[in-house]
């Protein structure tokens, strides 16, 4: 099982920029993808971006694509996800989730996701 932990949520005007983190523990980071999503109020989980365990290929949604920016550092077990031109429509938690070892190509189903950290807040004003 991996922990996750995410950082870098807050409050930013429409226009602007924040950086989510998120550190992982446990099994092996290197072996498995990563991903971000967001859940807002009275809506279903959704898939914002992955990236897989090897090779670095990524994948975005498309209404983030052009954006949204994720990476990896698997010397310091972590993610991130830079964004950039943030919408009020951005606004949700956005939860770090980490897949299986060694299946490519990552997901985009939550369902599919093994472990996920607690969430943290992104609001976007406009």
């Amino acid at each position: 099982q991996v922990q996750l932990v995410e950082s870098g949520g807050g409050l930013v005007q429409a226009g602007g920029s924040l950086r989510l983190s998120c550190k992982a523990s446990g099994r092996a980071f290197a072996t498995y993808a990563m991903g971000w999503f967001r859940q807002a109020p009275e809506k279903e989980r959704e898939f914002v971006a992955a990236i897989n365990w090897s090779h670095d290929t990524t994948s975005y949604a498309d209404s983030v694509k052009g954006r949204f920016t994720i990476s990896r550092d698997n010397v310091n077990n972590a993610v991130y996800l830079q964004m950039n031109s943030l919408k009020p429509e951005d606004t949700a938690v956005y939860y770090c989730a980490a897949d299986r070892p060694f299946r490519v190509p990552a997901p985009t189903q939550p369902q599919e996701w093994h472990d996920w950290g607690q969430g943290t807040q992104v609001t976007v004003s406009s």
